[in-house]
């Protein structure tokens, strides 16, 4: 757990040798300004004033050595990330100049921050709620263009506005079944229509922000898919098509693609790992059989496999073959290198069939159409998606939603008040604990840890 009477320090950029031309290194705390002068040397009479950008040389404090020609960048508390005192070394790229300014910092009274612990920071100095903090490391993280668009309205409130209004929703009603409680002398009868109402209201809210969380696992997770079938049925050769590259090795000799291949594509929005395989048989090479194996492991571990087949040879027993050990799975058949023969009847129609021609680009379109129905099921289109739930955020609603249930079959056996207020609260805490107004340690604990190191 952060402490808020010490101060952190860390490297805020990503660190590779010979690449990127920037490397920042974050102080925050009581000392960062303090660290600040002790360390930079900023040339003539420039103001250290909050939100300004200085220049200068970080320098060893005791030695004076030189160890980068650096800018400064000053932000006072309340203005800053944190809401505290924070203090930017922006220096030249690479390892050694980041490496020795941060060790210079916690030579000067800071230490290492943890994990997410700047963001941690800015959440219990109240900058930030929980879902916004939840935000940053998604859109840090995201693999698609709309999974940093749902992460982008996250972090600007549109989740947490809509929780916020439902909760004070909650909080009023409690109030006023409480005040008919104590006061049930001095005020009107509680008008129960209009309070299951609103309860139904929040209920419906509640729901629709649940019916999300699927889409916001999609986006953010995405989707592993393995391309399986024999040897030189033009595995590779889809694979390269889709990913518009030449990912892999294509060859008219069966058994070229020894392990698996990996592509990173987008389709629909959703992150797509697209793996491709060794073709399956029965081999006496021992680098083969190792390729052979790995694909099935591929194929179990896939949300969905492409059973590609060879138009010109049909389904064949080695194809039913191989069908057996992946039918357990979803599966789309590609029936490839149409352009060479017409497709052949297929003993299985329960699974789409999409044909291509891989060697001429043709059919990629049609697969990704069938790919996002499958996974869709026609429903889900996560390219239009405005805003996702995580799962912690899916779990507190689920209670809240229970909750709310509840307080309706209580009105609905006629219970008296005090039972009515029991599971307001409940839902009211578990709305609190979307927002982080209501969170333990541990679950702040488990939020944060999955953040960098200097964010």
């Amino acid at each position: 757990m952060s402490l808020p009477g010490d101060t952190i320090a860390a490297i805020a950029t990503a660190i590779v040798p010979e690449q990127g031309s920037v490397g920042i290194v974050r102080v925050s705390g009581p000392q960062a300004t303090a660290i600040a002068r002790a360390l930079f040397q900023a040339p003539g009479k420039q103001p250290w004033e909050s939100h300004r950008i200085l220049y200068g040389f970080i320098r060893h404090p005791e030695t004076q050595q030189v160890l980068d020609e650096a800018l400064l960048l000053l932000m006072l508390a309340p203005r800053s990330y944190t809401r505290e005192d924070v203090v930017e070394f922006h220096c030249h790229g690479g390892i050694m100049a980041v490496q020795q300014v941060l060790q210079l910092c916690m030579a000067e009274g800071a230490r290492l921050a943890q994990p997410g612990e700047f963001t941690l920071r800015a959440f219990l100095n109240g900058r930030l709620d929980l879902t916004q903090a939840e935000s940053i490391a998604d859109l840090v993280g995201a693999r698609s263009p709309q999974a940093a668009q749902v992460a982008l309205a996250g972090l600007q409130g549109k989740l947490a506005h809509p929780i916020r209004q439902l909760r004070t929703t909650c909080i009023d009603i409690l109030a006023e079944i409480e005040a008919r409680i104590d006061f049930e002398d001095d005020l009107p009868p509680l008008d129960e229509t209009d309070i299951k109402n609103r309860l139904q209201t929040v209920l419906q809210a509640v729901e629709q922000l649940l019916a999300t969380a699927d889409q916001g696992e999609l986006i953010r997770t995405g989707l592993k898919i393995a391309i399986v079938g024999r040897p030189n049925v033009g595995k590779s050769s889809l694979l390269n098509a889709w990913s518009r590259s030449d990912r892999a090795i294509v060859t008219d000799l069966p058994g070229t693609t020894r392990d698996v291949v990996e592509s990173q594509l987008v389709v629909g929005g959703i992150p797509i790992q697209v793996l491709d395989t060794a073709g399956i048989r029965a081999t006496e090479d021992t680098v083969e059989k190792i390729g052979v194996e790995r694909s099935r492991q591929a194929a179990q571990s896939a949300d969905l496999v492409l059973f590609t087949i060879d138009a010109t040879s049909g389904w064949t027993d080695a194809d039913q073959a191989i069908y057996e050990q992946v039918c357990d799975r979803p599966i789309i058949i590609v029936m490839n290198k149409i352009d060479l023969a017409p497709a052949p009847t297929l003993p299985c129609s329960k699974h789409p069939i999409i044909q291509t021609a891989a060697a001429l680009n043709q059919g990629i379109q049609s697969l990704e159409s069938a790919i996002l129905e499958t996974v869709h099921q026609g429903k889900l289109h996560a390219a239009n998606l405005d805003l996702a739930i995580n799962q912690r955020q899916a779990n507190a609603l689920i209670h809240t939603k229970q909750a709310l249930q509840q307080v309706q079959a209580t009105i609905a056996n006629q219970l008296p008040l005090d039972f009515w207020t029991i599971d307001l609260r409940s839902a009211t805490y578990a709305l609190g604990q979307v927002l982080g107004e209501e969170v333990t340690e541990s679950v702040l604990d488990q939020v944060f840890s999955r953040f960098c190191i200097g964010k």
